[in-house]
């Protein structure tokens, strides 16, 4: 049974710090407490829940516990030491089960290398074939498990959605295979990127593609990671003319605006509206421009004073120093 604990002190962590710091959604944060008694959150007066760090780290490791294939139901009420067992257990028999079947649940708990996102890789493209969007959302929610955050982006959903658009593009796979792909990782990244509660003083950063850049994966991935990097993140969706994309860092107050550059290599109206973009914005908001296609506009970026990325590492690094810089006072 989980231990009552009588210092209300200890509850200090509102929901959307728990699930950012476990990964679990509020709302199922919400249902394990309810229906299973998971853990024992301390109330206030308005009767808003608040969580200690032992609950936090109770989740963590139900979280790990379910990840096996366990249901909640049966293991919500095990104490601390009896889930850390179980998790022992599960280590001591990830290899025979891997050379058995190797089934998710066995190489869930296996490490963090890369030969283990190579099998989430090759599960998760054997899924999308089988257009199986279950397995999809269950092979995800396991890496998720498995892998840091950083590294699960950048190790499993980066790479599989690669993948499937190489795939796509030689023909192996149609496009209702890579829609469906694509709306599975962009339901999980959408709810990774509304997970993060970062403090009030953080900075503000926009995030978006322009018009006509259809594809919005590469600015939700921005956006989830921008958001680890604990800034704020206003994430606007795709294909947005420069004065639109304009009026919402001026609404916010960002920092600095994010564009995701996909398709086509060539336009010329795009070139035209970066240029706009970067009038629009004024000197003192950090324009920060990657994706696939972001090389072929090195011209222009350089020339409107854009940052421009070639992956997510450089995207975080760039985050960091801006964070660094005290901006300038408005005129």
């Amino acid at each position: 049974m989980p231990t009552s604990r009588s210092s209300s002190s200890s509850h200090r962590h509102p929901i959307g710090v728990v699930a950012r710091r476990t990964g679990l959604k509020p709302d199922l944060i919400r249902a394990w407490e309810r229906r299973y008694g998971a853990v024992e959150p301390g109330r206030t007066d308005t009767r808003r829940r608040f969580y200690s760090d032992e609950d936090i780290e109770r989740l963590l490791l139900l979280r790990r516990v379910v990840s096996t294939g366990r249901g909640i139901s049966q293991v919500a009420r095990l104490s601390t030491e009896e889930l850390e067992a179980l998790l022992e257990s599960e280590a001591l028999a990830a290899p025979t089960q891997q050379q058995a079947s190797a089934s998710p649940a066995s190489f869930a708990e296996s490490g963090g290398n890369g030969d283990l996102a190579e099998e989430y890789l090759s599960r998760c493209l054997a899924a999308a074939h089988r257009l199986d969007v279950r397995e999809l959302e269950m092979l995800i929610e396991r890496a998720s498990v498995a892998f840091s955050r950083t590294n699960l982006i950048e190790k499993v959903l980066v790479p599989f959605m690669q993948r499937i658009g190489d795939l796509w593009h030689q023909g192996t796979l149609r496009p209702l295979h890579e829609h469906m792909a694509s709306a599975v990782v962009r339901s999980f990244l959408g709810a990774m990127y509304g997970s993060h509660q970062p403090e009030l003083s953080a900075p503000q950063l926009v995030v978006t593609t322009p018009s006509r850049q259809h594809h919005e994966l590469g600015a939700l991935v921005a956006a989830a990671s921008a958001a680890g990097e604990g800034w704020q993140v206003t994430y606007l969706g795709p294909e947005l003319p420069p004065e639109e994309i304009a009026a919402a860092a001026l609404q916010k107050g960002a920092r600095a605006v994010a564009l995701s550059l996909t398709y086509p290599p060539d336009d010329p109206m795009l070139v035209d509206d970066l240029r706009r973009l970067r009038r629009l914005l004024g000197s003192r908001t950090t324009l920060i421009v990657g994706g696939r296609v972001a090389p072929s506009y090195a011209g222009v970026l350089a020339e409107i004073g854009a940052l421009q990325v070639e992956g997510l590492p450089e995207l975080r690094q760039h985050l960091q120093n801006l964070r660094s810089v005290v901006p300038e006072a408005a005129p």
